[in-house]
């Protein structure tokens, strides 16, 4: 069986009619077209190292500096 469904808010919407029980293996062949995404680093890899000046302890006390949370 072959049927074409469309993604919405990452997840296939499948055809109308088409009933497929929960937990049924489907094997998706993507077109040459769509990207492949890659990893997070790899995504954004012209961002990394972009901010300057940031306080040494950010990662850390990240709620500190966005919320006002005392620090740790």
């Amino acid at each position: 069986m072959t049927c074409i469904g469309k993604v919405s808010n990452g997840k296939v919407a499948l055809p109308e009619g088409i009933n497929l029980p929960d937990g049924t293996e489907v094997e998706m062949h993507l077109p040459e077209s769509v990207p492949a995404v890659g990893s997070f680093a790899n995504r954004f890899r012209d961002f990394i190292g972009m901010a300057e000046d940031l306080p040494a302890d950010l990662a850390e006390n990240l709620d500190h500096y966005l919320h006002g949370l005392p620090k740790k």
